[in-house]
């Protein structure tokens, strides 16, 4: 007889599990995470507290999960891994990428979570960096070193150039989110904001080879 569980209950146990990291985003943002118990979250999204638990021992556990979550999306897109040899499509696709991940419903949310506990439970902070923004930035560099090794672009520094690729995008799509409640620039606006950083990053690193015009 097998125990591997049966697709209807793995299916049961992950629209539970989305239910569970829904009701803490909310309860977290409402409440803030200090005020929000287990017990709580496990009413709120219609479960046991013994399911929630299995899943989720901790706050801490529960938190990182939401984190991986929200950072994770897409990831299995095509998109996500562009190949090299094309940095201009390349780039593209990465940053409006990185534009739809950061304006998400609930990404905004879960770096004012962050923000508003950093105080007194720092440890978020590092679940924030550590479990969502470090392997998506190690993936934008892991692209830039396969163009340098391509020979389409010559950098010194494949971290520092991550870093100014991803910013020219978060500073303007994302961040202003944290402090003005109408900031919501449109899919043209984003997608310009996008081509420019390309643009940008291009003009700052690509080689003959990868350049838009370089002879074929």
């Amino acid at each position: 007889m097998t125990t591997e569980p049966s697709a209807y209950h793995q299916r049961v146990a992950g629209q539970k599990r989305a239910a569970i990291l829904a009701a803490a985003t909310r309860l977290f943002l409402d409440s803030g995470y200090d005020r929000t118990s287990l017990a709580k979250i496990a009413e709120a999204a219609g479960v046991s507290k013994a399911t929630l638990f299995k899943q989720f021992p901790t706050k801490a556990a529960l938190f990182d999960a939401i984190v991986t979550a929200s950072w994770r999306s897409g990831e299995e897109d095509e998109a996500a891994h562009p190949a090299a040899g094309d940095p201009r499509a390349g780039l593209t696709a990465i940053g409006r990428r990185y534009a739809a991940l950061l304006t998400r419903p609930g990404m905004a949310d879960l770096f004012r979570i962050v923000i508003a506990e950093l105080h007194r439970f720092p440890e978020l902070a590092e679940t924030q960096f550590n479990r969502g923004k470090m392997p998506y930035f190690a993936s934008v560099r892991r692209y830039l070193e396969a163009e340098r090794a391509a020979g389409t672009v010559a950098l010194d520094d494949a971290d520092l150039a991550a870093t100014q690729f991803l910013g020219m995008i978060s500073n303007y799509v994302f961040w202003p989110r944290m402090l003005l409640a109408h900031w919501a620039p449109d899919q043209p606006v984003t997608d310009h904001v996008v081509d420019e950083a390309v643009l940008m990053m291009l003009a700052r690193y690509a080689t003959p080879a990868g350049r838009p015009d370089a002879a074929s």
